[in-house]
């Protein structure tokens, strides 16, 4: 069963004393696919959290492999929190790519890029599941870049219309794109993805037969796949809440169960995932037939199922298996990329506990108010947007000190030992007299 909780705890309970993630963790028992802190009050704080009771797997802490001379930056787009940037379809796409041109590597969240016909993967992006770039940030998996990998889709029991548009679609990845699909498992039974509003403003979601996912990913690997892609119709739309994300006012209804599903395949089986919708809807009273440019990607697509196939292509693998061209993980990594008012993730605490600067982007604004203040992060760096992001990334990557390129400059005076050898003459001199 998968069920989606708040969960409240003393604020000292939580964050007060080193390692909060670890704390947070141990408070939730352990059961958590998922969580985030959502609200952070002066006694309180308030955890989301989608908790399963099948097995969660225990990886292995990999701190003690080193991979020299690459950098690496995370950008984390959380989904379903409503990002100004990044938040609807694919348009965190041009702010991924500038960072991109600063690091060797990016590793950022499918939904970044993701646009359902449209993607814009830079070759040193790292496609990565959300759970993935978790236990990435807390030091228990190395990234290996593959060459490619061979794909399996998941397809949820669905008409024969459904079917056709689907089929068009790999077939248009494996023609145009040169995509290796090497199966596709239509379920015998529905999957029952549904989205769900959480008290914090925030999009989650529910599945009811993960048991059909596992059966069929069972079957892909078995035909050799080497990734996992998962498309169904997602239930229970808020018709009015779905316009409103169109209009640019509201948060991507879709985001939380899509995140759950790639979360219940990475920690079962370890390979990479990522759900896209089946069918994206055409049949919403719009007040304008031309959607906020940011979600455009959805109502130009019939489907958001070939930005998955296209990054899963390419995207890092947690499990060294065959011929890879790289290796990266936590030591590589430079800095954590991440909305300012959304800093209480499983990422960001882990990645600041081993001293990884924290890049607070302040104008991606999301339905949450958790600061570096709240949760008492320390090395974090303000900025305001992503192109202060990147020269923030230039500077640490070249070892250039932040407060020499800002002004005012402090001056170094050396007043306290000046003092001191004064007071000493000053005695000598008495002494003399």
């Amino acid at each position: 069963m998968i069920e989606n909780r708040q969960l409240r705890f003393g604020r000292s309970e939580a964050l007060g004393g080193p390692h909060p993630g670890e704390r947070i963790e141990k408070l939730l028992g352990g059961r958590a696919l998922r969580w985030y802190i959502s609200q952070v009050h002066d006694q309180e704080v308030v955890v989301e959290a989608t908790v399963t009771d099948g097995r969660l797997h225990v990886f292995d802490d990999v701190r003690s492999n080193f991979y020299p001379g690459k950098s690496v930056v995370v950008s984390i787009i959380p989904t379903g929190v409503g990002c100004e940037l990044g938040g609807y379809a694919g348009d965190a796409a041009p702010a991924t790519r500038l960072l991109a041109q600063v690091a060797d590597y990016v590793v950022t969240n499918p939904n970044a890029v993701n646009a359902s016909d449209f993607v814009d993967l830079e070759k040193n992006v790292l496609y990565t599941e959300g759970f993935c770039i978790d236990q990435l940030c807390k030091g228990m998996v190395d990234l290996y870049v593959p060459y490619a990998n061979r794909v399996g889709l998941i397809v949820e029991k669905t008409t024969a219309e459904d079917l056709d548009v689907v089929f068009n679609v790999i077939n248009t990845a494996r023609a145009v794109y040169g995509v290796d699909v090497v199966d596709v498992v239509v379920t015998d039974a529905p999957i029952g993805s549904h989205c769900r509003l959480n008290d914090s403003g925030a999009y989650v979601g529910t599945v009811d037969h993960p048991e059909e996912i596992y059966k069929a990913c069972a079957k892909l690997l078995d035909a050799g796949a080497q990734a996992i892609g998962v498309t169904t119709n997602i239930q229970d739309l808020p018709h009015d809440e779905y316009v409103r994300h169109f209009e640019g006012e509201f948060p991507n209804p879709l985001g939380g169960v899509e995140a759950i599903i790639s979360h219940l395949i990475v920690n079962e089986f370890r390979v990479p995932a990522a759900h896209a919708p089946m069918i994206n809807r055409k049949d919403l009273a719009l007040t304008d037939s031309v959607v906020d440019a940011r979600g455009a990607g959805e109502m130009t697509s019939p489907s958001g199922l070939a930005c998955i196939l296209m990054g899963l292509a390419k995207a890092p693998r947690i499990c060294r298996e065959g011929r890879i061209r790289d290796a990266v993980n936590v030591n590589n990594l430079l800095a954590v990329v991440a909305p300012s008012s959304c800093l209480g993730g499983i990422p960001t605490l882990y990645a600041a506990e081993q001293g990884v600067t924290i890049v607070a982007v302040e104008e991606n604004g999301t339905v949450l108010d958790v600061t570096a203040e709240k949760v008492g992060l320390a090395n974090v760096v303000q900025v305001r947007n992503y192109a202060e992001a990147a020269g923030v990334l230039l500077a640490l990557r070249h070892g250039i000190a932040l407060p020499s390129i800002t002004r005012p400059l402090e001056t170094v005076r050396p007043l306290e030992e000046r003092r001191r050898l004064e007071a000493e003459n000053a005695v000598a001199h008495v002494a003399a007299a």
